[in-house]
């Protein structure tokens, strides 16, 4: 880039002019710069990021449409700029950015090359039919879907055939027919904050309590959500066509923050719970990565045991309890034992042949949540943790759905450090995943886990 680029500094500018009501002043200032060189990215970046922080954000995605072909670093920049925003605890900002960037990627302007990173598979064509037949019976897509979801069928079937887990990429030419439509923000529900999130019915005080006094830090809540706020999450869930994420084992769908997972309920549940909970979360742990996973109608027990780069994971059940074959399980397992920090990211959330026999040589105990619907589980995120077998009935508004919302970094964790004691030798240190590993900066949203939850 032609001038300097602090994600950090510029994220506080914009908003600093956006609360002084300085908006118009500054775009016509780094509008005129721009104009002066068209080829200064860090110029038009920062006028994007004025516009969003002033809730301006149809304005600022023309200026970025063509960034992954004019900018020396694609989109690269992108994550720096959301975390920025939640280091700073500035919810609507971050909420702004993420859709910005889902719908860059994902929205109508998109080519379907830069949305061929995601393969077709059975699941995720069998979710995308289900959902566009659930969006056509809703009335938000008209009856020319009905070809598409033709299409689509065709398409699963034949895949099929080749096996349950059969991949393929976007752009052969098998199915082209898909391309117009597959991987694409189609419709995100309007899902705006409400009165109040976080229901009354349970204590933070006594919450806090419970996790600070008792190692190794889990607790759960019923009625975490308002009825309001979880009515309107669940169609967010239901209704958004966010759910990109197709390379998890048994069906599961999962959904980012930066690829959609995001609206102003949501960040406004992130912005309770900081204040709610001052001396588990509060100031020191920002919100560092949100997302949701889709399962069903079956997934075995133990297959998804992993930790997360956090120190707090806020994990919460939307799905209504009638969906739920079987009412002891479903849930969510937790072994009291965490991930060693000389482990890093490919470790501690995938190799389930080193991640087993650590837990059986410490005796790791586990404890089991059951699934309910609007239950949260609030844990020390790094603690291995797994989602229970699923049994939930057929059906697409069936789909257990889960959300969780990750808090600060593991290695900054101060209520229950070190559980595992030393770290195991023989493990490559690196304790983010690679989206956190680009030199010259610290903290940037990680990808999804494997899904427990």
């Amino acid at each position: 880039m032609d001038t300097p680029w602090d994600a950090g500094a510029v994220v506080a500018r914009a908003r600093a002019t956006a609360r002084a009501g300085r908006t118009e002043e500054r775009t016509r200032a780094l509008g005129d710069a721009l104009l002066a060189d068209p080829q200064d990215h860090a110029v038009r970046r920062e006028l994007a990021l004025v516009l969003v922080a002033s809730d301006r954000r149809d304005e600022a995605l023309p200026l970025l449409r063509d960034e992954p072909r004019t900018g020396a670093d694609g989109w690269a920049w992108a994550p720096d700029v959301l975390n920025a925003a939640l280091e700073r605890s500035d919810f609507p900002l971050a909420e702004g950015c993420a859709a910005l960037f889902a719908q860059l990627r994902w929205g109508d302007s998109s080519e379907p090359a830069a949305r061929s990173a995601v393969p077709l598979s059975v699941p995720k064509l069998r979710h995308d039919i289900d959902q566009m037949c659930h969006l056509r019976r809703l009335g938000v897509l008209g009856t020319e879907y009905s070809r598409v979801i033709d299409a689509y069928r065709s398409v699963h079937d034949r895949l099929a055939a080749k096996g349950p887990d059969a991949r393929e990429p976007l752009d052969s030419d098998a199915n082209r027919c898909l391309a117009d439509t597959y991987n694409r923000l189609l419709h995100v529900r309007d899902t705006p904050r409400v009165a109040r999130a976080l229901s009354g019915r349970w204590d933070p005080a006594t919450v806090e309590e419970q996790y600070l006094a008792n190692a190794p830090g889990v607790v759960y809540v019923d009625d975490f959500l308002t009825a309001e706020a979880l009515d309107e999450l669940y169609r967010f869930c239901l209704e958004s066509t966010v759910w990109f994420g197709n390379r998890y084992a048994h069906g599961r769908v999962g959904a980012l923050m930066q690829d959609g997972f995001t609206c102003p309920l949501l960040m406004q549940i992130a912005e309770e719970l900081r204040a709610a909970l001052p001396r588990l979360i509060g100031s020191r742990y920002p919100l560092r990565q949100m997302w949701g996973f889709k399962c069903g109608p079956e997934v075995p027990a133990d297959v998804t045991t992993h930790a997360d780069f956090a120190a707090v994971n806020v994990n919460f059940w939307v799905t209504p309890d009638d969906a739920n074959a079987d009412e002891r399980s479903g849930g969510l397992v937790v072994h009291d034992l965490d991930a060693p920090l000389s482990w890093g990211f490919d470790t501690y959330n995938g190799r389930q042949d080193l991640i087993r026999p650590f837990l059986q040589r410490r005796r790791a105990r586990s404890m089991t949540i059951p699934y309910r619907q609007n239950r949260a589980v609030i844990f020390n995120s790094d603690l291995f943790h797994a989602s229970d077998a699923v049994s939930f009935r057929p059906g697409y508004e069936n789909l257990r759905i889960n959300v969780t919302m990750l808090y600060g970094d593991r290695e900054a964790e101060v209520h229950h450090p070190r559980l595992s004691g030393p770290g195991t030798t023989g493990v490559t240190p690196a304790w983010r995943s690679a989206a956190f590993t680009r030199a010259g900066r610290k903290g940037a949203p990680a990808r999804a886990s494997r899904g427990g939850g």
